[in-house]
């Protein structure tokens, strides 16, 4: 197995192409075309990681965090973030980082969480806008229902928890092919009336290359008439941050006992308690003070997330409460994601989790 095929599994459950434009996601050092050791996964990828992978003889480095976030104008040992890179390019071990592309996946950062406190009935907070795209084609009726499920095996037509969805109209397609054309029906030089179907199915916008290779497999015609459109819909299934529900209400010091024991994390910042119960809560894994008024919009009574400054705890306005529980306590699980996702996948390979802690922050 070469890296690659670990980079394909990886982008099947967070395709990198939905991470924040700020982000640098993906494989960051290494050859995609080398032959697979094994993959150590981390949360951060730092040298005494990379050792680890040297002794363990794995040469690839699954980390949630980039370890090269912004442009490096020089590499000569001098950060942390230097001697990492030098030392996993001179043992050639690759490292790929995941970051925002599992932030905003269904099953990712804030999914796990959720589990862990029991909720159910989760929701994006913020759902990600353009990602969902529309093809509308026109199919000789007899070939329809082969190109419309190929289309659907590709990964085309899911709307929320349905599948195999399109809307299809009958009608009369012309045409007249000139003296360079090869019709495969009718003949050339003279028109055309050709009973069709006007097929209009979504996808996500990841998918878009693969859909439209499959449609110029399967269509029938020489020339293909087609349309690719963006939507404005909101995204069920891609974002930021996820609402759920506990199946039963709890007082807000027993939720903050129960939110500190589950995770677990050693302390939490909260604004002033407003003497409710709590029932509905929203998550965003990671810095996520830029999300409190979708966060009230959402009527949830608390907001579980990290990096909260000083003046950040206003925004509640005594209409939810605000728990930063830490960064890395926000996001520890990832590892477990990707060590279980991975470890069904990778079966002849070794996947290890790290053995290193990497919190940077301690507590007394």
């Amino acid at each position: 197995m070469q890296i690659k095929k670990v980079i394909e599994y990886l982008e099947e459950l967070s395709p990198t192409h939905y991470a924040e434009s700020y982000d640098n996601v993906g494989l960051l050092v290494g050859d995609a075309n080398s032959d697979l050791t094994g993959v150590l996964i981390t949360h951060d990828t730092l040298p005494d990681v990379v050792d680890e992978a040297i002794e363990k003889g794995l040469n690839m480095i699954v980390s949630f965090h980039p370890i090269i976030f912004s442009g490096l104008k020089k590499i000569t040992g001098k950060s942390y973030i230097e001697k990492t890179v030098i030392k996993a390019i001179k043992n050639d071990i690759a490292i790929y980082a995941i970051h925002t592309a599992l932030d905003v996946s269904w099953q990712g950062v804030n999914d796990i969480v959720l589990k862990k406190l029991g909720a159910i009935n989760k929701q994006i907070l913020l759902p990600k806008e353009k990602t969902i795209k529309k093809l509308t084609t026109y199919v000789p009726i007899n070939k329809a229902n082969a190109v419309r499920n190929a289309l659907f095996n590709a990964g085309a037509g899911s709307i929320g928890n349905y599948s195999n969805c399109s809307f299809n109209v009958n009608g009369d397609g012309t045409y007249e092919g000139n003296e360079e054309s090869n019709p495969v029906i009718g003949k050339k030089g003279t028109l055309h009336t050709e009973r069709e179907t006007n097929i209009n199915i979504t996808f996500p916008s990841h998918l878009e290359n693969k859909i439209l290779k499959t449609l110029f497999e399967v269509h029938p015609y020489e020339e293909v008439a087609y349309e690719v459109t963006t939507l404005d819909n909101s995204n069920q299934h891609i974002g930021l941050g996820m609402t759920g529900e506990l199946e039963k209400a709890m007082s807000e010091t027993d939720f903050l006992e129960l939110l500190k024991d589950k995770l677990p994390t050693k302390c939490i910042r909260h604004s002033k308690l407003l003497g409710r119960e709590i029932k509905k809560i929203a998550i965003l894994g990671g810095s996520g003070s830029f999300a409190t008024k979708a966060a009230i919009s959402s009527g949830s009574d608390i907001f579980i997330s990290a990096d909260f400054k000083y003046h950040d705890f206003y925004q509640a306005e005594s209409k939810i409460i605000i728990a930063d529980i830490g960064h890395y306590e926000s996001e520890q699980f990832t590892k477990t994601i990707l060590f279980e996702y991975l470890s069904k996948k990778i079966t002849k390979f070794a996947v290890d989790l790290s053995e290193f802690n990497t919190n940077p922050i301690n507590y007394l």
